[in-house]
């Protein structure tokens, strides 16, 4: 059985501080962004590693870490429930980010273009994340102007916009996709 690497739950991030285990992890599947360093070279780093709420939920259901606070090991419905507290519609998010993990793609923060993901079909620094994922609820009124301006950003910037839905009901998840065409 392979160990579960240690991470500690520091205010609404989690670290993992041993720095051999940090470089496995982000090798893994490109987990997290090792503290003070803006781009990974080769692969590898001297640092600590930053995982976000989203990321360590996942990895401690799939366990590959444990997360601990103050010395006291967490659950996984414990750091769910943090996790909540820190982020607005933090079950729909997670639920969009777990989806497409499974799919097979490489998920990071999408803040830079005001969008909830940037998603890699290899991972940064491979590749260029080919789509922009925004998670709406159904029942979200989203105004044109919204549309336009993810639209010509993610054309700008040569990436799909997406827009993902989770039925409240069955949880299943639409994607729609925006692409500019000429009439």
């Amino acid at each position: 059985m392979i160990e579960k690497i240690r991470a500690d739950l520091v205010g609404s991030r989690v670290v993992v501080w041993d720095i051999e285990a940090a470089n496995r992890l982000y090798r893994s599947g490109f987990y997290g962004k090792p503290l003070g360093i803006r781009k990974v070279k080769d692969l590898e780093f001297r640092a600590p590693l930053e995982l976000s709420l989203i990321e360590a939920v996942y990895l401690c259901k799939n366990k590959i870490i444990k997360i601990y606070e103050d010395e006291r090991e967490l659950s996984c419905n414990e750091l769910i429930e943090r996790a909540e507290k820190w982020f607005t519609r933090f079950r729909d998010v997670y639920h969009v980010y777990e989806d497409l993990r499974l799919k097979g793609y490489i998920i990071k923060p999408g803040l830079k273009f005001g969008t909830t993901f940037a998603v890699y079909k290899y991972g940064p620094g491979i590749d260029h994340a080919p789509f922009l994922v925004h998670v709406f609820q159904p029942e979200t009124t989203i105004d044109p102007i919204e549309i336009v301006r993810a639209g010509r950003l993610s054309h700008s910037v040569k990436k799909k916009f997406i827009i993902a839905c989770i039925n409240q009901k069955t949880r299943e998840i639409n994607y729609y996709v925006f692409k500019w065409w000429k009439a």
